[in-house]
């Protein structure tokens, strides 16, 4: 059996995605910019592809900006905000110790260049509180970046009663929605959302491309300059076969989204369920406020690594936190951030199910993290010292 449960990383591209895309890499071929008929029929459908998200999101198609992902989205509307703040004085910024680190990345940045950042406490839980954003917004606050869904660990945030307060106290607010489009009810208006980020690949469009929704009146930073493409917010020639696939793919999820939920949370609850079976092992995140298909545990005693291999022999293809930073020997800054020490956090494994997903391979997921949960185990010195109360369990 062979069981891809890595869709948090990146998702296989719908049928209506590919569909979508054939004809403007074949027929309709146009640059968008060009006058000739060729081209203003590109520039139709990329007029086209912004009204169809701006349906989705209910925000205005002029509020749309097309981006190359959720990376460039996030960089651009934190930029952007921090630029605002400092024409008014303005230097702070407050966000979240386990925020992806396409937004811990440009903070760090900002706080090299004499930005004030707060990052907030996460609870054991994986959740913020609006309470907690209230207390740390101050005169000089020019942004809130919070994120709408962990990419980790599933957690959804309270984005609009976060919303309402940056509204309140006159702050914008933005949201990396990488996680949460397609999978999560979004409206941008009654989520008091200024500025959110999305990418394609994550509800089965293509990779390459994202957007970034920016409310009426927020100036943005170009991160590249050249053309007046994209009313002169992001240079370059837009990409309209990804813009394409990613429009379709958002109708798509959107259209299916509450019965896809309730399919999803019953495969994630018994996955969850055979999974807690496994002693001294710990799920990570609200059990409740989190994403449809998202499922994170750490098992004592093991190093996620080895686990993820002896999982790839069995079938089963997943990951122990975000793609982002597979390359890395530190236990993820998430887990950290929510209490996990150094040791549990090594053995973490991220379990992220699609709609395809099967009660048959779930129970089969369950039994093969078992068996390889026990050999790892069985093997490791750390174990024997645990077992033989040399050490005491963190994980009861």
């Amino acid at each position: 059996m062979k069981i891809y449960v890595d869709n948090a990383a990146t998702t296989k591209m719908s049928k209506t995605a590919i569909e979508a895309m054939l004809p403007y890499m074949a027929e309709e071929y146009g640059n968008p910019s060009s006058l000739h008929s060729v081209g203003q029929r590109a520039n139709e459908a990329l007029s086209d592809a912004r009204e169809r998200v701006a349906r989705v999101l209910n925000c205005e198609p002029r509020e749309i900006t097309f981006t190359s992902g959720g990376s460039e989205a996030d960089n651009q509307a934190i930029l952007s905000a921090a630029w605002l703040g400092a024409r008014k004085g303005k230097k702070h910024i407050v966000s979240t110790a386990f925020e992806h680190h396409a937004v811990l990345h440009t903070l760090n940045k900002l706080a090299k260049e004499g930005f004030e950042i707060t990052l907030l406490d996460v609870h054991e839980n994986g959740l913020v509180t609006a309470q907690q954003v209230r207390e740390a917004i101050r005169p000089d606050t020019c942004l809130v970046t919070i994120m709408f869904a962990n990419n980790e660990i599933g957690t959804i945030q309270p984005i609009a009663e976060i919303g309402a307060v940056c509204r309140e106290k006159g702050v914008l607010f933005h949201t990396d929605a990488v996680q949460a489009a397609g999978h999560l009810h979004i409206d941008v208006k009654a989520q008091n959302i200024d500025m959110l980020s999305v990418s394609g690949h994550k509800f089965h469009g293509p990779k390459g491309v994202g957007l970034l929704y920016a409310r009426k009146g927020i100036f943005l930073v170009n991160l590249i300059e050249g053309g007046a493409q994209e009313r002169g917010k992001r240079a370059g020639t837009e990409n309209i076969p990804a813009i394409m696939g990613m429009a379709a793919a958002l109708e798509e999820a959107a259209a299916n989204l509450d019965a896809n939920q309730a399919k999803l949370v019953k495969l994630r609850d018994r996955l969850i369920a055979g999974l807690e079976k496994i002693p001294h092992s710990a799920l990570n995140g609200d059990a409740v406020k989190r994403l449809p298909n998202n499922v994170s545990f750490c098992f004592e005693g093991i190093e996620g690594e080895a686990m993820l291999l002896l999982l790839d022999d069995k079938g089963v293809y997943a990951s122990s936190g975000s793609a982002c930073t597979s390359g890395s020997l530190d236990p993820s800054h998430v887990l950290l951030a929510i209490g996990r020490v150094h040791d549990v956090a090594h053995g973490s494994l991220r379990l992220s199910l699609s709609e395809e997903t099967t009660e048959e391979e779930v129970d089969y997921i369950i039994k093969a993290v078992a068996e390889v949960v026990e050999y790892l185990r069985s093997i490791s010195p750390l174990w024997g010292d645990l077992v033989k109360g040399k050490r005491e369990f963190i994980l009861k």
